[in-house]
């Protein structure tokens, strides 16, 4: 029987096995599918798979099983493969069937021959991601996840962790923007330095001494991550390679990502956790470098452009591939949670009651804590914790249910607010990014994304961002001036963001709507430009004397377990299901019927909508999935509180609410 190692180290192995058990029957690939599905729900099994976001590839054995935490940033055309080929030895004419799934390169032994002709041979269809880690992923993410695995995976070190955690031990925060300053050994390397310690030795006094690393252990692998915003000089492409990330400034791998099993089922942006087996041959980058040269030559022999080739095969060092055995898509990218709490799993019914019993305490310390981060205004401090709860759960025709984009106006204009703002949310939320809007940005920046049809992919912009992503717009910083075409359909397009939960995606001859789900959060001094759902002016009732000071000590202030527990509270509240009884809903009716009596030219059904929404979220944030009388009421007087504030706001400047 295989031991743990082998599924890990050699999944190809593996699979092996089990294609020559069952061949010729075509239900092995199913058997390989179902044996991986039942080693992952072996306790913790997961946590001892070392993942990409965490690890650097060259730190990872080749052929390896590896996960992925992913968004899909676009989709190649489908491709063919000899699932099933023979080989034949022209001396013995003895005939080998093997299998081509999970590979990129077609393997034979050396006295072997691959027989084309064969009746043997089965074509076969995947469909390959182009991946890249969440945008906006946040920094405690991938900490917890790295050290989830870390402490889980301790029972079991396989190799893949071994050289790298020797090496991280002093690192405080490790996550996919892992930056290296030098040239890393690769596993091979590793490996031969825990077999001969004084190589290692010899090494690193060489290195010292100032001598040509070369003279020591070449390095076979060079860093594969790179940041957003700078190119990677492929040593096989004169021209440098773009990894395509969304957001400027991310760092991380991307990858091709090839499914062979219901890949109808995944979608661009989608976020996803894969497992499958590394691919990063170096055989693929002489192929693809041989196939571009031979295509300059002869153009007839092949129908992609250079640059489409450049794109779509990059070398696997800088973009490695992942044969997917098992994918699943993510509810939520929060490691505090369990992956899935909809599944009446007792381990996840038991950690959803577990938590709710503590639920009330929870809110109370978040609602403190935010109002001191909102300057002492509690009333905007509930919003915030209804905005960040908020979701879109469905969608009538074209009307998003459950979007709740607030407009935080009165933001102090010269002080950094926002920015102090936005890295205390960025430590309550998974995934965040913050928008700064100016003329320039406005007409500089790629917003939407854009089909590049000579290299046949398309380009991410900023708005090409994973569900439940916080988006904080920062309109304090914006002054007058002339918004260009790019700039009109950069306000456009954040303006159909906030409105209808869609981005237009452009296509050239087309726009193509990408439904999304992105909390919006304007920050802005007067009543934003953009739409949203609802305006709270900010009433500070402290005026701290260095704002950076103020705001730097309150995350100090708080503990780490209770930081965990605003996460929880946040991540989890925005997937419970919800609903309205019969009688709530006509007392509500009956309650509206007599508000439009008392006040009929300033209660609308507009107003209605709101105040459903505030109620659904504020019983939300109580741990309530049912709306109670109690909670309608207390929806009335925040939304009370919240005019009566805007009013007086309106007398004071004679500004339009």
């Amino acid at each position: 029987m295989p031991c743990v190692g082998d599924w890990l180290n050699s999944p190809l192995s593996i699979v092996q096995n089990i294609f020559a058990q069952n061949v010729p029957n075509s239900d092995w690939e199913k058997k390989v599918t179902e044996y991986f599905k039942e080693k992952l729900k072996e306790n913790n099994a997961t946590n001892w798979v070392p993942s990409l976001n965490d690890v650097p590839v060259h730190y990872l054995k080749p052929n390896s099983l590896v996960k992925f935490r992913c968004m899909v940033q676009d989709m190649f055309d489908p491709e063919f493969y000899m699932g099933v080929y023979e080989t034949v030895d022209p001396n013995t004419n003895a005939r080998v069937l093997h299998f081509g799934k999970y590979r990129d390169v077609a393997e034979c032994g050396p006295q072997q021959e691959i027989d084309l002709n064969s009746s043997q041979t089965v074509t076969s269809e995947r469909q390959t991601f182009y991946c890249v880690p969440v945008p906006g992923e946040s920094a405690w993410v991938k900490e917890i996840s790295f050290l989830t695995e870390l402490v889980l995976s301790c029972g079991f070190l396989n190799p893949q962790f071994h050289a790298y955690i020797s090496a991280s031990q002093a690192r405080v925060s490790p996550s996919t923007s892992y930056t290296p300053s030098r040239h890393k050994r690769s596993y091979e390397e590793d490996e031969d330095m825990d077999l001969h310690p004084s190589k290692q030795k010899e090494q690193h006094l060489g290195n010292n001494s100032g001598g040509n690393i070369h003279g020591c252990v070449e390095p076979k692998r060079l860093e594969t991550e790179a940041s957003a915003g700078h190119h990677v000089i492929s040593p096989n492409c004169s021209p440098p390679l773009d990894l395509n990330f969304p957001l400027p400034g991310e760092k991380g791998p991307a990858c091709l990502v090839k499914v062979y099993e219901s890949w109808e089922s995944f979608k661009v942006n989608d976020v996803l956790e894969v497992f499958g087996v590394l691919s990063v041959d170096p055989v693929l980058s002489i192929v693809n470098s041989e196939e571009r040269d031979s295509s300059t030559l002869d153009p007839m022999e092949c129908m992609d452009t250079a640059e489409e080739q450049r794109v779509h095969s990059p070398p696997a060092s800088l973009v490695p591939r992942i044969h997917v055995i098992l994918a699943q898509k993510l509810q939520h990218i929060n490691p505090l949670l369990p992956a899935c709490l909809n599944e009446e799993e007792s381990k996840s019914c038991e950690f959803v009651s577990n938590f709710m019993s503590e639920l009330s305490p929870v809110r109370a310390e978040l609602l403190g804590f935010l109002t001191h981060a909102l300057l002492g205004d509690s009333l905007a401090a509930e919003y915030l914790i209804l905005h960040l709860i908020s979701t879109v759960y469905a969608r009538r025709d074209v009307l998003p249910l459950g979007k709740f984009a607030v407009n935080l106006s009165g933001c102090p204009r010269n002080s950094a607010f926002t920015e102090h703002l936005y890295r205390i949310i960025q430590q309550l939320v998974p995934a965040s990014y913050h928008l700064r809007m100016s003329i320039e940005s406005m007409n500089h920046s790629r917003l939407i994304p854009r089909k590049d049809y000579t290299a046949n992919r398309l380009l991410s912009g900023l708005l090409q961002l994973a569900s439940n992503t916080s988006l904080v717009i920062d309109e304090t910083q914006l002054e007058q001036g002339q918004l260009d075409t790019a700039g009109v359909h950069n306000v456009t397009a954040l303006g159909n963001l906030i409105t209808w939960q869609k981005v237009d995606y452009d296509f050239s001859y087309h726009r193509m709507e990408f439904p999304c789900n992105i909390n919006v959060l304007i920050t802005s001094e007067g009543r934003s430009l953009l739409p949203s759902d609802c305006q709270v002016h900010l009433q500070p009732q402290i005026i701290p004397p260095n704002m950076e000071e103020y705001m730097s000590s309150l995350l100090t202030a708080v503990l780490p377990s209770v930081l965990n527990k605003f996460r929880i509270y946040l991540s989890l509240l925005r997937v419970l299901d919800y609903s309205i009884s019969d009688e709530v809903t006509k007392a509500v009716e009956e309650d509206f019927v007599e508000m439009r009596k008392n006040d009929p030219e300033s209660v609308t059904a507009d107003d209605l909508h709101k105040m459903l929404l505030v109620a659904r979220f504020l019983s939300l944030s109580a741990g309530q999935t049912t709306l109670s009388r109690e909670r309608w009421l207390r929806a009335k007087q925040l939304e009370a509180l919240r005019k009566a504030r805007l009013l007086q706001q309106k007398c004071v400047n004679g500004n339009e609410l």
